[in-house]
């Protein structure tokens, strides 16, 4: 979709490629994946992460770092069910990129439970055909599938 920035004298055209939400979710991804492998503090990750990032509006910025921030803050809770719900998988020997994707999904589902857990899982699946390997979809849907009827179990208890 074409659309033009109202706030510009240049009105220059602008492309959306993906929506506000995806966009978010893929950097929230990102985030993560730069904090595991680089050891980093979630303060570092976000002060080199988006200087290194050009022109994200604020919209998709602040929910990729509302994401961001549950996730780094809830990250044993989360971890612990990832652990529960991956059969026969450890976290630390997932591939890098799946178990940041699970972490980032996870972290939407705790701190957003009006977002149905559906969309999250089938946004997640699109961020993973980018940037996870092919034989990882199923596993992650399967992993994601697990953990959102475990919570929704929680809810309704």
């Amino acid at each position: 979709m074409l659309s033009y920035p109202h706030n510009t004298k240049l009105r220059k055209p602008v492309f959306r490629i993906m929506g506000t939400r995806r966009k978010s979710r893929e950097l929230t991804m990102q985030m993560l994946f730069q904090g595991d492998l680089g050891k980093q503090t979630p303060d570092e990750v976000r002060k080199l992460f988006w200087a290194s990032v050009d022109d994200v509006d604020p919209e998709t910025r602040g929910f990729a770092e509302d994401l961001h921030r549950v996730a780094t803050t809830r990250q044993e809770e989360i971890d612990a069910l990832i652990e529960t719900h991956a059969q026969n998988w450890r976290i630390e020997r997932m591939p890098v990129v799946d178990r940041n994707l699970i972490r980032a999904a996870v972290a939407e589902m705790l701190g957003f439970p009006n977002t149905p857990a559906a969309i999250i899982i089938n946004e997640s699946l699109e961020v993973a055909r980018r940037y996870a390997a092919p034989e990882s979809i199923h596993f992650l849907n399967g992993v994601l599938d697990a953990i959102a009827r475990d919570l929704l179990k929680q809810r309704l208890a």
